[in-house]
């Protein structure tokens, strides 16, 4: 079964990612370890995506 947005959001945060709002349902989110950013694209209440 897949993971909801939710749930890839919340885990995103207990590692250290912090967010910023995209275009549309878009959120970007960065680590100050890591030189890039993560895109979600999605609703909280979605299925993710297996690439996502």
């Amino acid at each position: 079964m897949p993971k909801k947005i939710r749930e890839l959001k919340s885990m995103l945060k207990k590692a250290g990612f912090s967010y910023r709002s995209g275009k549309g349902s878009h959120t970007v989110w960065s680590h100050p370890l890591l030189n890039y950013s993560l895109t979600i694209s999605g609703k909280d209440g979605e299925d993710a995506n297996r690439y996502q």
